[in-house]
């Protein structure tokens, strides 16, 4: 007898990285590792349980600024480039190992892997993604929600916050439109980043439904009956889901999560740093600065060894751990619903279970086998659990509670630490500067076209640029600090000569030009969302 329903939710999101003025870009390489290691193997994955037969539903976030990246036909040219560079790395690799009979099975299946990778890439979606997660989406298997523009940290935005949130939200939705041919039905707020009132910019999208980790849920007002295993109704109509714990920590955590497995791959062994440098040379960046290739023949084998104390990689054993974890994950949430079906009385709980989409694959390698074991389980072996969405469970569920999330995001202690702190708060006032900027501009040239038009719309697209959290989360971090900063400023000062320009009435047209270039994305974008 079914008592609870299970919402896997991924996350999938890239900040804008895009370099034409450059050959070989370090960061553009984010994007190409995500389509190899997690968005290629994802869609396997929904194409293999189509395939077979087998019902699933998942939910899934394609942020505005990835799908501008997906549907990008130099990062498509590059991704090319790239992965038939792999695939001749891998056939060198063949070579080099065939008489190392523990690496040598684990190089054919990186071969093959590649050439699949390119096949499906530019044979099989003509080098669109995009196309291919909306036709799954069309065939009813997955909920693709949108995300702000940029992944702009909403609850920071304090200036202007009318204009600022407006237009994060409106760009995202517009955008989803012109990718998805339909209007977004939920949202990914940045980093689970929610203010009491933010749902109001979502309605006015015609958005149902966003995410809120489990503090906005359990600190709501009023205090929820049935916790995090209902959606919440705020005051506009729109529903807030909230994240389990429990589901959350067997995924997530580093001590006693799946991922952690001694059988599983390790990530940080890789050949592009252990293969001397005449050999590996080409296959890294043109700097000679070595780098992942994705190539891996080790496992985790335990806590605390040295990468040079590793042990090898066995995928066959890693599939069959993945295929226990699987069923474990399954247990736990039929057990999980029973008790919540029992306690609430017959009301069926919905568990929420969302994750950066890019965990599976490119960090947890065997990821996407686990979901494959876990949606064929599900359909074949039980039927305490069902699969579904938030449309699914909403069009189904009549009586759920009017409340209102509180103040929360899924960042380091739950709230806003991680984007405000010494090494990231520096860029406030200078993106709050902006903002009023912005909405002084769009508020003077209500009507405009040529010139005026281009540069208008290229400070709003400059402004977002400047507020994505990516940048402000990776000063926090301490990882690729100097180009985070980069971003930031060049962002902030492109702003600012555009607004110069348009007040001082004389736009350069070919330095225009150059950073519309650059800076391509959200070509449909209307600078006049900023108006107060």
């Amino acid at each position: 007898m079914e008592k609870g329903y299970v919402a896997l939710v991924l996350h999938a999101h890239l900040p804008y990285v895009r370099h034409p003025e450059y050959t070989d870009s370090f960061e553009e390489d984010w994007l190409y590792e995500a389509i190899t290691e997690t968005y290629i193997p994802l869609l396997k994955v929904f194409y293999g349980l189509i395939r077979d037969g087998v019902d699933f539903r998942i939910t899934m976030s394609l942020t505005p600024t990835l799908m501008e990246m997906l549907a990008d036909p130099l990062l498509q040219d590059r991704y090319v480039k790239e992965i038939e560079k792999l695939i001749e790395l891998a056939e060198k690799e063949v070579e080099r190992t065939k008489n190392i009979p523990e690496f040598h099975p684990i190089a054919q299946m990186y071969l093959q892997h590649f050439l699949d990778s390119r096949e499906i890439f530019v044979d099989r979606y003509h080098r669109n993604l995009v196309t291919a997660f909306r036709e799954v989406q069309e065939r009813g298997f997955l909920e693709i929600i949108t995300c702000c523009a940029t992944h702009g940290f909403l609850p920071l935005m304090q200036v202007n916050r009318e204009a600022s949130v407006r237009a994060q939200v409106h760009v995202g939705a517009q955008n989803y439109r012109k990718h998805m041919g339909r209007s977004p039905r939920g949202i990914w707020l940045p980093e689970c980043g929610y203010d009491p009132g933010d749902d109001r910019f979502l309605a006015d999208e015609g958005i149902q439904f966003f995410f809120v980790d489990t503090h906005g849920i359990m600190h709501a007002e009023p205090r929820p009956l049935y916790g995090v295993f209902s959606p919440l109704q705020c005051p506009t109509g729109v529903h807030a889901f909230g994240r389990d714990l429990e589901s959350s920590k067997q995924v997530w955590s580093a001590d006693e999560g799946y991922p952690g497995d001694f059988y599983y791959r390790e990530f940080y062994k890789d050949i592009g740093y252990d293969l001397p440098e005449e050999y590996i040379g080409p296959y890294v960046h043109e700097s000679g600065i070595r780098q992942n290739t994705g190539i891996k023949y080790y496992r985790i084998t335990g806590k605390n060894i040295d990468l040079g104390q590793k042990a090898p990689y066995m995928p066959g054993t890693a599939a069959e751990r993945a295929a226990t974890h699987a069923g474990n994950f399954m247990w736990c949430r039929e057990k999980q619903s029973e008790h919540l079906y029992g306690l609430f009385g017959g009301r069926r709980p919905i568990i929420v279970c969302p994750y950066d989409a890019e965990l599976f694959g490119h960090w947890w390698f065997e990821g996407p086998q686990w979901i494959d074991f876990l949606f064929r389980k599900i359909h074949h072996d039980q039927d305490t659990i069902r699969l579904i969405t938030p449309p699914e469970y909403l069009e189904q569920q009549d009586n759920v509670q009017a409340a209102t999330p509180s103040m929360s995001s899924w960042g380091y202690k739950g709230y806003h630490e991680v984007w405000l702190e010494g090494s990231n708060d520096w860029v406030y006032r200078h993106l709050h500067r902006a903002v009023e900027k912005m909405t002084e501009l769009a508020n003077r040239f209500p009507e405009c076209d040529g010139l005026h038009w281009r540069a208008l719309n290229q400070a709003a697209r400059e402004l977002l640029l400047a507020q994505s959290s990516d940048w402000a989360f990776i000063m926090k971090t301490g990882t690729h600090v100097e180009y985070a900063t980069k971003r930031t400023k060049e962002h902030l000062i492109h702003f600012n000569w555009l607004y110069d320009q348009v007040m001082g009435g004389e736009i350069h047209e070919s330095w225009l030009s150059e950073i519309e270039g650059k800076d391509n994305l959200f070509s449909e974008i209307d600078y006049r969302v900023y108006r107060t």
